[in-house]
């Protein structure tokens, strides 16, 4: 009987995060398809395969990133992106999109420095992502501060908090090594590198 449960247990540990990966990977597809899938499935009806939407969506965005290097049409997104930042409410919803997209996928990446800092009144250390370096950017004043996420265990919400820098440690540890840390509470392992200071 304890062989079974045993069994079960290791039956568990094995196929449910399996699931659960191609559960959300296929929640992603039918998403990222959908995008322009649901605009094409009236015309194309019988003839729609599952993956055009995503394949068209994918084709759309490269146009568009082609076509905004060429002269006439970087003009036209220049304009429509200068407008949009001059509009009330609608300019604080288009930067936050626009530098969370760009610090993800631009030149100068978020999240690519890993730190730790201390909790203040206690010997204990919170882990972290260096977002910005330049925070006097937004607050003269704070000159000599970095600005740090912590992750919260479990999900994808944090806090943003403005560090000294010589408070803060950078570690030598891949930045999806952390983040996978952080968000299972500490349960997933990664390797001992040593700490840095911050420059």
């Amino acid at each position: 009987m304890k062989s079974m449960i045993k069994s079960f247990i290791n039956g568990i540990l094995t196929i449910v995060p399996i699931i659960l990966v191609f559960y959300v990977i296929y929640k992603t597809f039918l998403f990222l398809d959908g995008l322009l899938g649901n605009s094409l499935k009236p015309f194309l009806k019988e003839d729609y395969i599952p993956g055009f939407g995503l394949l068209t969506t994918i084709i759309l965005i490269t146009l568009l990133g082609w076509l905004s290097t060429k002269f006439i049409t970087s003009k036209i997104i220049k304009l429509i992106d200068h407008l949009l930042e001059r509009i009330p409410i609608v300019k604080t919803i288009y930067s936050v999109i626009k530098d969370t997209v760009q610090s993800f996928l631009g030149e100068k990446k978020a999240f690519s420095k890993v730190a730790l800092v201390v909790i203040p009144g206690t010997d204990m250390r919170s882990m972290g992502f260096i977002t910005s370096e330049q925070v006097e950017d937004f607050y003269s004043p704070l000159k000599d501060h970095v600005a740090v996420y912590i992750p919260q265990t479990f999900q994808v919400a944090g806090f943003t908090f403005l560090i000294p820098k010589d408070q803060v440690e950078i570690i030598d540890v891949k930045p999806e090594d952390a983040m996978k840390f952080i968000l299972s509470g500490g349960m997933t392992s990664t390797s001992k590198q040593k700490g840095k200071g911050l420059k």
